[in-house]
Protein backbone atom coordinates (compact mmCIF):
# COMPACT_ATOMS: atom_id res chain seq x y z
CA UNK A 1 0.00 0.00 0.00
CA UNK A 2 1.17 3.64 -0.99
CA UNK A 3 2.43 5.82 1.83
CA UNK A 4 -0.10 8.60 2.99
CA UNK A 5 -0.57 11.15 0.14
CA UNK A 6 1.25 14.01 0.02
CA UNK A 7 3.91 12.67 2.46
CA UNK A 8 7.17 11.10 3.22
CA UNK A 9 6.85 8.20 4.57
CA UNK A 10 10.46 7.49 4.83
CA UNK A 11 12.00 3.93 5.33
CA UNK A 12 12.44 2.36 8.88
CA UNK A 13 16.00 2.55 10.72
CA UNK A 14 15.70 -1.09 10.97
CA UNK A 15 18.36 -3.60 12.67
CA UNK A 16 19.69 -6.50 10.73
CA UNK A 17 18.46 -9.46 12.83
CA UNK A 18 21.11 -11.70 14.40
CA UNK A 19 24.01 -9.03 14.19
CA UNK A 20 24.40 -6.63 16.92
CA UNK A 21 27.41 -4.74 15.02
CA UNK A 22 25.20 -4.68 11.66
CA UNK A 23 24.80 -0.88 10.20
CA UNK A 24 21.38 0.90 11.00
CA UNK A 25 20.18 3.45 8.88
CA UNK A 26 19.03 5.85 11.37
CA UNK A 27 22.62 7.74 12.83
CA UNK A 28 20.97 7.76 16.36
CA UNK A 29 20.80 4.01 16.75
CA UNK A 30 24.25 2.74 18.08
CA UNK A 31 26.02 0.05 16.39
CA UNK A 32 28.10 -2.59 18.48
CA UNK A 33 30.87 -3.89 17.81
CA UNK A 34 31.86 -7.16 19.75
CA UNK A 35 29.21 -6.52 22.03
CA UNK A 36 25.88 -7.49 22.65
CA UNK A 37 22.97 -5.61 23.37
CA UNK A 38 22.06 -6.69 26.89
CA UNK A 39 26.19 -6.21 27.99
CA UNK A 40 24.86 -2.57 29.07
CA UNK A 41 25.42 -0.21 26.10
CA UNK A 42 22.11 2.39 25.22
CA UNK A 43 20.37 1.69 21.96
CA UNK A 44 20.26 5.45 21.16
CA UNK A 45 23.34 7.58 20.72
CA UNK A 46 23.70 9.84 23.61
CA UNK A 47 22.44 13.05 21.82
CA UNK A 48 19.42 11.30 20.58
CA UNK A 49 18.52 10.65 24.46
CA UNK A 50 19.37 14.07 25.21
CA UNK A 51 17.27 15.79 22.77
CA UNK A 52 14.31 13.33 23.57
CA UNK A 53 14.70 14.51 27.05
CA UNK A 54 14.43 18.13 26.17
CA UNK A 55 11.27 17.46 23.94
CA UNK A 56 9.61 15.14 27.16
CA UNK A 57 10.65 17.86 29.49
CA UNK A 58 9.09 21.14 27.56
CA UNK A 59 5.94 19.30 26.44
CA UNK A 60 5.29 18.13 30.04
CA UNK A 61 6.30 22.03 31.34
CA UNK A 62 4.78 23.99 28.13
CA UNK A 63 1.49 21.47 26.92
CA UNK A 64 0.53 18.56 28.42
CA UNK A 65 -1.28 20.66 31.25
CA UNK A 66 -2.77 23.45 28.45
CA UNK A 67 -6.61 23.01 28.15
CA UNK A 68 -7.82 21.58 24.92
CA UNK A 69 -8.33 24.69 22.82
CA UNK A 70 -5.44 25.99 22.90
CA UNK A 71 -4.31 23.17 19.67
CA UNK A 72 -2.31 25.88 17.70
CA UNK A 73 -0.26 26.39 20.66
CA UNK A 74 0.95 23.02 21.01
CA UNK A 75 1.38 22.34 16.99
CA UNK A 76 4.08 25.12 17.50
CA UNK A 77 5.62 23.16 20.03
CA UNK A 78 5.81 20.37 17.94
CA UNK A 79 7.42 22.04 15.22
CA UNK A 80 9.68 23.78 16.83
CA UNK A 81 10.91 19.89 17.69
CA UNK A 82 10.61 18.94 14.20
CA UNK A 83 7.12 17.87 13.36
CA UNK A 84 6.08 18.50 9.77
CA UNK A 85 2.31 19.87 10.71
CA UNK A 86 -0.37 21.26 7.72
CA UNK A 87 -2.94 23.73 8.91
CA UNK A 88 -5.75 23.25 11.58
CA UNK A 89 -4.07 20.00 12.76
CA UNK A 90 -5.81 19.12 16.48
CA UNK A 91 -3.43 17.30 19.02
CA UNK A 92 -4.41 17.44 22.88
CA UNK A 93 -1.97 17.69 26.03
CA UNK A 94 -2.41 14.42 27.04
CA UNK A 95 -0.90 13.04 23.96
CA UNK A 96 2.66 11.01 24.41
CA UNK A 97 4.69 11.42 21.23
CA UNK A 98 8.29 9.69 21.27
CA UNK A 99 10.15 12.17 18.62
CA UNK A 100 8.62 14.74 16.67
CA UNK A 101 10.99 14.63 13.95
CA UNK A 102 9.03 11.74 13.01
CA UNK A 103 5.64 12.98 13.15
CA UNK A 104 3.88 13.87 9.98
CA UNK A 105 0.32 15.27 9.67
CA UNK A 106 -1.81 16.61 7.18
CA UNK A 107 -4.71 19.17 7.38
CA UNK A 108 -7.33 18.89 10.05
CA UNK A 109 -5.63 15.26 11.19
CA UNK A 110 -5.95 15.08 14.76
CA UNK A 111 -4.32 13.10 17.89
CA UNK A 112 -7.14 12.89 20.57
CA UNK A 113 -6.30 12.69 24.51
CA UNK A 114 -4.17 10.19 25.62
CA UNK A 115 -2.75 8.45 22.02
CA UNK A 116 0.67 7.28 22.76
CA UNK A 117 2.17 8.23 18.92
CA UNK A 118 5.74 5.80 19.83
CA UNK A 119 7.30 7.01 16.90
CA UNK A 120 10.86 5.03 16.67
CA UNK A 121 10.26 5.57 13.19
CA UNK A 122 8.21 7.62 10.49
CA UNK A 123 4.20 8.50 11.23
CA UNK A 124 2.61 9.67 9.18
CA UNK A 125 -1.24 10.68 8.77
CA UNK A 126 -3.34 12.20 6.21
CA UNK A 127 -5.66 15.11 5.95
CA UNK A 128 -9.09 14.44 7.86
CA UNK A 129 -7.48 11.09 9.62
CA UNK A 130 -9.05 10.91 13.23
CA UNK A 131 -6.79 8.90 15.93
CA UNK A 132 -9.18 8.45 18.68
CA UNK A 133 -8.45 8.50 22.44
CA UNK A 134 -6.52 6.04 23.65
CA UNK A 135 -4.73 4.45 20.48
CA UNK A 136 -1.66 3.44 20.01
CA UNK A 137 0.53 3.86 17.14
CA UNK A 138 3.65 1.23 17.51
CA UNK A 139 5.96 1.84 15.47
CA UNK A 140 8.72 0.02 17.46
CA UNK A 141 9.35 -4.15 18.29
CA UNK A 142 12.23 -6.33 19.14
CA UNK A 143 13.47 -9.22 16.75
CA UNK A 144 12.10 -12.11 19.15
CA UNK A 145 14.22 -14.35 17.16
CA UNK A 146 17.42 -13.23 17.63
CA UNK A 147 19.04 -14.07 20.83
CA UNK A 148 20.06 -10.22 21.69
CA UNK A 149 16.46 -9.17 21.36
CA UNK A 150 17.33 -6.61 18.65
CA UNK A 151 14.98 -3.13 18.55
CA UNK A 152 13.67 -2.50 14.96
CA UNK A 153 11.46 -0.08 13.55
CA UNK A 154 8.81 0.07 10.85
CA UNK A 155 7.22 3.02 9.65
CA UNK A 156 3.02 3.43 9.87
CA UNK A 157 0.67 5.23 7.75
CA UNK A 158 -2.58 6.44 8.05
CA UNK A 159 -4.85 7.65 4.86
CA UNK A 160 -6.98 10.29 4.22
CA UNK A 161 -10.26 10.12 5.99
CA UNK A 162 -9.46 6.94 7.96
CA UNK A 163 -10.22 6.72 11.75
CA UNK A 164 -8.26 4.87 14.48
CA UNK A 165 -11.10 4.35 16.83
CA UNK A 166 -10.80 4.41 20.97
CA UNK A 167 -7.61 1.95 22.48
CA UNK A 168 -6.94 0.51 19.07
CA UNK A 169 -3.41 -0.79 18.57
CA UNK A 170 -1.80 0.18 15.17
CA UNK A 171 2.18 -1.86 14.43
CA UNK A 172 5.09 -1.31 12.96
CA UNK A 173 4.86 -1.53 9.69
CA UNK A 174 0.84 -1.34 9.06
CA UNK A 175 -0.61 1.05 6.69
CA UNK A 176 -4.41 1.72 7.06
CA UNK A 177 -5.76 3.20 3.90
CA UNK A 178 -8.05 5.84 3.10
CA UNK A 179 -11.43 6.11 4.48
CA UNK A 180 -10.32 2.61 6.08
CA UNK A 181 -11.81 2.65 10.03
CA UNK A 182 -10.24 0.18 12.57
CA UNK A 183 -13.01 -0.21 15.48
CA UNK A 184 -12.25 0.22 18.91
CA UNK A 185 -9.54 -1.83 21.10
CA UNK A 186 -9.04 -3.45 17.39
CA UNK A 187 -5.32 -4.51 17.18
CA UNK A 188 -4.10 -3.79 13.26
CA UNK A 189 -1.11 -5.81 12.39
CA UNK A 190 -1.17 -5.74 8.84
CA UNK A 191 -2.21 -3.47 6.11
CA UNK A 192 -6.26 -2.27 6.36
CA UNK A 193 -7.08 -1.67 2.71
CA UNK A 194 -8.77 1.50 1.77
CA UNK A 195 -12.59 2.48 2.69
CA UNK A 196 -12.90 -0.92 4.49
CA UNK A 197 -14.11 -0.94 8.49
CA UNK A 198 -12.07 -4.27 10.85
CA UNK A 199 -12.50 -4.56 14.39
CA UNK A 200 -10.96 -7.19 16.95
CA UNK A 201 -7.91 -8.76 17.89
CA UNK A 202 -6.46 -9.85 15.23
CA UNK A 203 -8.50 -7.03 13.47
CA UNK A 204 -11.08 -8.68 10.97
CA UNK A 205 -12.78 -7.19 7.71
CA UNK A 206 -16.30 -6.69 8.84
CA UNK A 207 -17.31 -4.53 5.94
CA UNK A 208 -16.66 -1.75 3.00
CA UNK A 209 -17.17 1.90 3.88
CA UNK A 210 -18.91 4.23 1.60
CA UNK A 211 -16.70 6.96 -0.13
CA UNK A 212 -16.64 10.13 0.51
CA UNK A 213 -14.63 12.95 -0.64
CA UNK A 214 -13.82 14.75 3.09
CA UNK A 215 -16.22 14.77 6.02
CA UNK A 216 -19.59 16.72 5.94
CA UNK A 217 -19.69 16.33 2.16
Amino acid sequence: MKPTQGQNAANADQTAPGSPAAARGNEDILAYEGARVFEGAPSFSLANRIRRGCWGLAWLLLARWTPPPLHKWRAVLLRLFGARLGKGVVVHGSVSIWDPRNLDMAQRSSLGPRVICYNMAKVSIGEFAVISQGAHLCAGTHTIDDSSFQLTSKPIGIDRLAWVAADAFVGPGVSIGEGAVLGARGVATRDIPAWTVWAGNPARHLRQRPKFSEYGA
